[in-house]
């Protein structure tokens, strides 16, 4: 069994599409039927969906917004107090009834924070009872905006907010996504190990009951000690129990899987392990310059950046002097029947310029600028340690993968020479050339090789998607993971 040569089949997975069905399922496959179907990759595809879906939402309510509303009726019946000619005033039953509609189009302006509207209405009052009329009144078009001036620009903060967040929802879902592959890479070797110790307890069962069987007859013929013997049979034992736990086990990781494969209860499987491994290298540098380029951890130090520095503003104009325009200009008219209403137009007009200007705070406003900046420092330290330990875990991240390759080579010989070393053993063991301790401990030696073989390729595959999780790079294509 030599590094790069090694291909072995370990019954155990078949899935139930037509992707793996009658066919072995590489690890590739099983990350990818993970990453398709899995339980968890629906639940990140949910999330991401609706982040998406909120930040279409927010641009969308930057457009244009139409609305259609008004009163159909407001109909009020009450006495009232009623004038005379006479100067006097009587309480008169009056029944009233008003109705309006209004259509208006309004737009946030993101550069200042203010809004732009166009309205047009209709509207009309009906009296009947004592001095009993009816009017119309119409505003055909008007045109207005509202801006506040120094204030904070609470829509321009929020658009910088949303196209932050909207990034870093997208690389949490790919950081999601690598999370996945290494879990599921975990869970198939899971299977493979158990499926490996099975097969191996299996021809120890084997090989300790020739061994029990050959014994008994030497001991009979006075070959052996009765230690000898006693020896045998319980390494037999050992290994028969042995066999039992590792028949668990194999089930136990099986069924693992097929719940992480999002598979059905108990469907055939069959698994394809290979020692081969994608041939690159990981570059410290690369890794450390697309971990800082690509990480959610990025995104997010550049968010809360963004709202140490928002709170800082709010802090300095909120309780300042302020103020805030209103202005509008259009056209309105009045008659006694609707066919009349839209006839001999006058100007509209409007300018309201409210002022806010505080005298005495106490320090409240110095203070809560002093503590915004103290949270902004705060947050910069922090980012900062973030954006090293994200460095610091890429670039360790890729040494590790170069040494879990080395490592793989070696377990590889060393699962050769070991099972090598106890076919000798055993071959010189039949003839009588050793003892059984040594036969043993060959035998020993061998599982512990084989099983750290496995442990091997195992380490190789969680360095392999743990680098990519902590990248969100893929060395192998050579390209960003999108």
């Amino acid at each position: 069994m030599g590094y790069g040569l090694l291909a072995i089949g370990v019954v155990g997975l078949a899935a139930a599409g037509p992707l793996v069905a009658q066919q072995q399922l590489t690890l590739k496959q099983a990350v990818e039927l993970a990453a398709t179907q899995g339980h968890q990759a629906r639940a990140a595809v949910s999330t991401r969906d609706a982040a998406r879906y909120r930040d279409r939402a927010f641009f969308s309510r930057r457009l244009p917004q139409f609305t259609l509303g008004g009163t159909v009726p407001a109909y009020n019946r009450s006495i009232v107090p009623i004038d005379q000619p006479d100067g006097t005033t009587l309480f008169r039953p009056r029944d009233q009834t008003n109705t309006s509609l209004t259509m208006t189009m309004s737009q946030q302006l993101p550069v200042t924070g203010g809004s732009f509207f166009v309205q047009s209405a209709l509207s009309q009052v009906s009296v009947s009872g004592a001095n009993s009329f009816r009017t119309w009144s119409s505003t055909p078009i008007s045109f207005g905006l509202r801006q506040d001036i120094l204030k904070p620009n609470v829509a321009g903060w929020d658009r910088r907010e949303e196209i932050v967040r909207a990034e870093l929802s997208e690389r949490q879902y790919l950081e999601a996504r690598e999370d996945i592959a290494t879990q599921t890479a975990t869970a198939f070797f899971d299977v493979y190990a158990a499926r490996v110790n099975l097969e191996t307890q299996t021809k120890n069962v084997a090989v300790n009951d020739t061994l029990y069987t050959l014994n008994k007859g030497r001991f009979e013929v006075g070959k052996i000690g009765e230690n000898d013997l006693l020896q045998s049979e319980l390494a037999l034992l050992r290994s028969r129990t042995t066999l039992d736990g590792a028949r668990l086990e194999f089930d136990r990781t099986s069924a693992a899987l097929r719940l992480a494969l999002n598979l059905p209860k108990n469907s055939p499987l069959d698994i394809a392990v290979t020692a081969e491994v994608p041939e690159f290298t990981a570059d410290t540098a690369l890794a450390v310059a697309e971990a800082l380029r690509n990480r959610a951890s990025v995104y997010d130090v550049t968010l809360q950046d963004v709202q140490a520095r928002r709170r800082i503003t709010e802090a300095r104009l909120g309780g300042g002097v302020g103020a805030t325009i209103l202005a509008s200009y259009g056209y309105n008219a009045t008659a006694a029947e609707r066919r009349l209403v839209y006839q001999d137009l006058q100007e509209a007009r409007q300018f309201t310029m409210q002022v806010q200007i505080p005298l005495m705070q106490w320090g409240a406003r110095g203070e809560a600028v002093r503590a915004a900046e103290a949270d902004r420092d705060r947050a910069e330290s922090l980012g900062q340690s973030t954006m090293d330990q994200t460095a610091q875990e890429a670039h360790f991240a890729a040494l590790q993968l170069a040494q879990a390759r080395r490592n793989l080579a070696l377990s590889a010989k060393a699962d050769t020479v070991a099972g090598k070393r106890f076919e000798v053993a055993l071959n010189r063991y039949v003839i009588g050339r050793i003892f059984i301790d040594n036969l043993f401990v060959a035998q020993s030696e061998k599982d512990q090789a084989r099983a750290q073989f496995v442990q091997a390729l195992r380490g190789y595959w969680q360095a392999y998607y743990r680098l990519r999780r902590l990248t969100l790079y893929d060395f192998e294509a050579g390209q960003p993971i999108r």
